[in-house]
């Protein structure tokens, strides 16, 4: 075998280690056996939500749920981390917006704050709601995608000038309100809102996507 070959490759799992290291010293991952009672009860309320997709709470399905995304750093505020997991059911799962459009908001927030992991977890949900994987992958380029639908381009627009500007135009809030009405606006900002915080959350705690999977923003 090429012995630079070995070298580069030495090099890049080191450096990928110590990416993992880095995120590991922000906020450990946490064990069931380590938990407080309140943290316990953040945990349980997130296998009991269709996060947990009707698993034993188990230990280990704990474990993996504790290890999932934003989780682990919510424990270490179990109180604000119980309420993000109710306001997260009520946004995700409860949303007057269809998924494809919910999901398409929340994979507009995960670009904008270049948090891979959202991405990496919301795509595949965007686009069994029925969005346009071209859409996703110039969206992932940091373009505003052609080819939108009308309520994707209603929405792209609205979130991006939420994010870019701190507000929105009365055309951009008119054409969402047209199409989704005043609760779906309010979904909306909720939506933008809430991925606001898991993508801080993500950023801040670096949470990588899973090993073997590239990031999406390359």
């Amino acid at each position: 075998m090429n012995v630079r070959y070995v070298a580069v490759a030495i090099a890049a799992g080191l450096l990928f280690a110590a990416s993992i290291g880095q995120a590991a010293d922000r906020f450990p991952v946490l064990k069931p056996d380590q938990l407080t009672p309140e943290q316990a009860k953040v945990v349980q309320s997130l296998m009991a939500s269709p996060r947990g997709g009707g698993a034993e709470p188990t230990p280990e399905n704990m474990q993996k749920m504790i290890a999932r995304g934003p989780f682990n750093a919510y424990l270490r505020s179990p109180e604000v981390g119980l309420q993000i997991v109710k306001l997260a059911e009520q946004v995700r799962f409860r949303s007057s917006l269809p998924p494809r459009i919910n999901e398409f908001a929340i994979l507009i927030t995960a670009r904008h704050w270049n948090s891979a992991y959202e991405w990496y977890a919301h795509a595949p949900l965007a686009l069994k709601g029925g969005l346009d994987p071209k859409v996703a992958e110039q969206l992932a380029k940091n373009k505003k995608p052609q080819g939108m639908k009308e309520e994707e381009a209603a929405v792209y627009d609205f979130c991006t000038q939420l994010h870019r500007k701190h507000k929105v135009t009365d055309a951009a809030y008119k054409r969402v309100q047209a199409l989704f009405g005043d609760q779906g606006v309010m979904d909306l900002i909720a939506v933008t809102g809430l991925y606001d915080l898991v993508s801080m959350t993500l950023n801040v705690a670096e949470v990588q996507v899973p090993a073997g999977e590239k990031s999406p923003f390359k």
